[in-house]
């Protein structure tokens, strides 16, 4: 399969995606047949990912769609692509997939096959319908691909690796993998830095940079700096959309009275307003349900503090964050560009030297 080959294949999936979202037709009449004969599989895979975990409701895995979508142009993946040295001949490259969101596992598979290189894909449980949809939706523009992406239960014959987990399989795949080339992936969160001059369309931007997917992104907000506790109130009142979104789902809500119950029994200061807990910790990381806030005096001392600390972040929001090579609008953390690599690992780079 050539390299042109490829990046039609992708935007031909970029256009599925737009369709399943908007039901819209193509100027191509037969590339629309074929949207409307796979749309009742991909509803059904809809569905099923929601069945089997719950967390992926349908409004999630369409943000993801619509994510994709935006991505995956001829443009944007020609762009993308065209400074790398890639090699020859296809090398096959392990990928362990996380499974937190809809799709998170895709920017490493469509690195690793845009690159000219074979997938050997180890699914997470959490999210294997959705991604082993969009590998049979893609088999069915090229039957090459069968032999390009295969989803694996066991990783063997293989030249490098891509793995995602936690810190303790980090540690794992560190020494299991350690004698191929490997991208080893880590917890990471985001943070958003404020500093009072922030307008209500940009707080009601960062309510989605906190909620999206339920907030359990790597690229979700999950720690907020204030340089004046005054700004409480507005920040609150800049989720409260978020509130009925959230709330009446099983899973959030059992996260929002456990971590409400936690805090009550041990004291802790924090606000409440009966979806999302306000927490006064100076931890990045925040649980399910709560977003923790620090009030600052020096904006140096922040932006340092989050350079020393650049290995547990993937996003930072702020309009003082602006040199932070993490920054990313209000709003848009959850709409990575394709150059917008996972723990800041150039992916293609590692896969032209391999």
């Amino acid at each position: 399969m050539t390299f042109e080959q490829r990046i039609s294949a992708f935007n031909e999936l970029g256009q599925f995606f737009n369709f399943i979202i908007d039901n819209e037709p193509t100027a191509d009449e037969k590339l629309t047949q074929k949207f409307e004969n796979w749309k009742e599989e991909a509803e059904n895979a809809i569905r099923n990912a929601e069945a089997h975990n719950n967390w992926f409701i349908k409004e999630n895995t369409t943000l993801a769609f619509k994510s994709w979508a935006t991505a995956l142009t001829t443009e944007n993946l020609t762009n993308w692509t065209k400074d790398y040295p890639f090699a020859k001949q296809a090398k096959n490259v392990g990928i362990i997939m996380a499974g937190n969101i809809p799709l998170v596992g895709f920017h490493d598979m469509l690195s690793v096959v845009i690159s000219g290189n074979n997938a050997l894909i180890k699914t997470s449980s959490k999210d294997d319908k959705l991604m082993k949809f969009v590998i049979k939706y893609l088999y069915s523009i090229d039957e090459e691909f069968e032999s390009i992406i295969k989803i694996i239960e066991r990783l063997q014959n293989f030249d490098a690796v891509i793995a995602t987990g936690s810190n303790n399989t980090a540690r794992y795949f560190e020494q299991y993998f350690s004698k191929v080339p490997n991208i080893i992936r880590k917890n990471r969160t985001s943070v958003a830095v404020l500093n009072g001059t922030e307008t209500t369309e940009e707080l009601t931007k960062l309510a989605d940079d906190i909620f999206n997917y339920f907030g359990l992104g790597c690229r979700n907000v999950t720690k907020i700096y204030l340089n004046d506790e005054k700004q409480i109130p507005t920040v609150f009142e800049s989720l409260y959309d978020w509130g009925v979104k959230v709330i009446n789902h099983p899973k959030y809500a059992n996260n929002y009275d456990y971590n409400r119950a936690i805090y009550l029994l041990g004291k802790d200061d924090f606000l409440d307003n009966n979806f999302v807990l306000l927490k006064k910790d100076t931890n990045l990381h925040s649980p399910i349900a709560v977003v923790n806030f620090e009030i600052y005096k020096d904006i140096n001392e922040v932006k340092n503090y989050l350079i020393e600390n650049e290995d547990h972040i993937q996003c930072v929001v702020g309009h003082d964050m602006k040199e932070n090579k993490n920054h990313v609008e209000f709003g848009q953390t959850q709409f990575p560009k394709l150059t917008d690599y996972a723990d800041n690992i150039d992916t293609l780079q590692f896969l032209a030297e391999i």
